[in-house]
């Protein structure tokens, strides 16, 4: 059965085009049992979430600025979070934002046992990412959908149906170096002390260290390729589950 999840959305935080993404992403995770978004859609600038609410059943949570310089949607977000967890009726919370004023929110949902994860840009301070137990970057999620376009791109058409080139996001970033990820793997096959080590184990682990590790980060969709690209890893896809090893040096 799948995880019931509580969708709570910052409009004022999060680009309106990045909905579809959010969602696709967040079915990797669950059922989005509730959808919640907050934000003073007077605004111009929440305009656009306004008119997609009905595409992806979001309930909005019309909340006006009562003065400057103070963001009422939020502290609305957190009273319907707080009901939601004592409630009973949602496994776990996504929180959709990359304000740092949801840290203690975050922090308060887990203390109660359930599974928080968050989804924002790569700006978003430490604090909230490490207070959610999953962290996903917008802009992971860009790059994927740039790629599966460019995939689609090499697909032979017609000539009376040309293909055009996906847009770049605006907020996409340069992937990094797959090598810089090689001394939190050898962390923590050294933590789990053992001289084959499944990628599912790799994974638990660097997610404990860092909410927001994803191989996506480093140009792969998966860890196992993450770590066969920094080549100084054995990977034995032979067994299930796969296993890995540090290649071993030979002495002359």
């Amino acid at each position: 059965m799948d995880k019931r999840l509580a969708v709570l959305v910052d409009a004022d935080n999060v680009d309106w085009r990045c909905a579809p993404l959010v969602f696709k992403e967040i079915a990797t995770f669950g059922d989005a049992t509730v959808r919640r978004i907050y934000g003073d859609f007077t605004k111009p600038n929440l305009s656009g979430w306004w008119n997609i609410l009905n595409n992806h059943a979001l309930v909005p949570h019309l909340q006006p600025a009562y003065t400057t310089r103070k963001n009422s949607s939020d502290i609305a977000l957190v009273i319907d979070a707080m009901d939601l967890l004592h409630s009973g009726r949602v496994d776990g919370f996504v929180l959709v934002s990359s304000d740092s004023d949801f840290t203690r929110l975050a922090s308060r949902i887990r203390e109660q046992g359930l599974d928080v994860i968050g989804i924002g840009e790569e700006k978003t301070p430490p604090p909230f990412r490490r207070a959610c137990k999953r962290f996903v970057y917008l802009e992971n999620l860009e790059a994927q959908e740039a790629s599966e376009n460019d995939a689609k791109k090499d697909t032979p058409k017609s000539k009376d149906s040309p293909l055009k080139e996906p847009a770049q996001s605006p907020s996409s970033s340069p992937k990094r170096n797959p090598t810089k990820v090689v001394p939190l793997l050898r962390e923590a096959m050294r933590a789990i002390e053992e001289e084959w080590v499944t990628v599912g184990a790799i994974g638990s682990h660097l997610h404990h260290a860092d909410p927001g590790f994803d191989p996506r980060t480093y140009g792969c969709t998966k860890l196992t390729d993450l770590i066969e690209k920094t080549g100084q890893f054995q990977v034995n896809r032979k067994e299930n589950p796969v296993r890995v090893r540090e290649k071993k040096t030979t002495k002359r």
